[in-house]
């Protein structure tokens, strides 16, 4: 095949190119745009120009839509959207798309203020729970999206895509995480006593591995996530700490030494208190079914920050990950560095 039979074989095979960004909020939401053309929201960005790379593209397409400027140079996803993947005029005759998702980040209040969406394209801009994105976008831009953002919590690098889907689904994406919506616990923490005639409610804990991790429990059926504990139990005689104990061994077969108060969050719901802890993990025993709910959570490992953005426990979130770290400090553990959320299925001794 020559020089110009084999160009023109490639150019036969040619697929469009598009860029995304992906950005959240400090909860966790994610920046959608609702534009005039479209019935559904989208990411921003759009078609890469000729000449200039995803990257480049990511950039300018943020530039344009939202007035902000910069640098977008990390993957999260590269999605190939097949002819079939993607409903369009059949005068388009769309051929494919190859279509790349950057992070955009996490903005702050001062950063989301300096939006100024493009006048005549982009109708509003809002930031959204990443459960109601499948109701708010299109089936695949949907997809691609939550698979972008549990890419970027699990920490092992782009994800490949099609349709949407990953080609290599991390735990993230088998246990289906973040596909409902987060429970909103936006209560204040108090590093201190629980309050004489305060009931407690829940007692968790922060467990951490030799390395830094900590224990985050995935729930099989709705990918909500948990950490080792649960709600006081008469055999308990009122003790939290015996609480946290008997609902780590029953949830998640850990066994936890060196158990810290950490403190309690006051529920502005009902008057009650939520206990927190920090602890040690030793071992996991088999995966145990949950005699409280009839199921066998999904065990990770996740460090503190990951662990965050599974949950939306607003402001005080801050200061409770503060206290953590203190007593991770005084439980002689290191600082677990930037690493892949990883799943425990088999036992494990530390």
């Amino acid at each position: 095949m020559n020089e110009a039979a084999y160009g023109a074989l490639r150019a036969s095979a040619a697929l469009w190119a598009g860029t995304s960004v992906l950005i959240t909020n400090q909860r966790g939401q994610v920046l959608i745009q609702r534009v005039g053309y479209r019935p559904t929201r989208l990411l921003p960005g759009g078609a890469v120009d000729k000449g200039e790379s995803p990257a480049q593209g990511a950039a300018r397409e943020l530039k344009e839509e939202l007035g902000i400027t910069a640098t977008i140079n990390r993957g999260l996803a590269v999605d190939w959207v097949s002819p079939a993947g993607r409903t369009t005029p059949p005068a388009m005759k769309f051929p494919g798309e190859l279509l790349h998702v950057f992070d955009g980040g996490v903005w702050d209040k001062d950063q989301i203020a300096e939006i100024r969406p493009a006048p005549g394209e982009i109708e509003a801009v809002e930031f959204v729970e990443p459960a109601d994105l499948p109701s708010l976008m299109a089936p695949g831009d949907a997809r691609r999206a939550l698979s972008a953002l549990r890419a970027r919590i699990a920490g092992a690098g782009p994800a490949f895509l099609e349709d949407g889907l990953p080609t290599a689904p991390t735990v993230l994406d088998r246990a289906g995480v973040l596909r409902t919506a987060r429970a909103r616990h936006h209560f204040p923490f108090h590093p201190s006593p629980v309050p004489d005639g305060l009931t407690v409610r829940q007692s968790w804990a922060w467990t951490f591995a030799p390395d830094g991790r900590v224990l985050v429990l995935l729930d099989p059926d709705t990918g909500a996530a948990c950490l080792p504990g649960g709600t006081p139990e008469p055999a308990d005689h009122a003790d939290s700490e015996t609480t946290l104990i008997r609902e780590a061994r029953e949830e998640a077969a850990a066994e936890l030494a060196g158990t810290r108060y950490l403190g309690y969050l006051s529920d502005t719901d009902e008057p009650c208190a939520r206990v927190r802890y920090t602890a040690a993990l030793t071992s996991l025993g088999p995966g145990p079914v949950d005699p409280a709910t009839g199921r066998t959570y999904v065990r990770i490992l996740a460090t503190p920050e990951q662990a965050l953005e599974l949950f939306d426990w607003g402001p005080s979130a801050a200061e409770q990950l503060q206290a953590v770290h203190q007593a991770r400090v005084l439980l002689g553990i290191p600082q677990a560095g930037s690493q892949p959320v990883t799943e425990l299925s088999a036992p494990t001794a530390w």
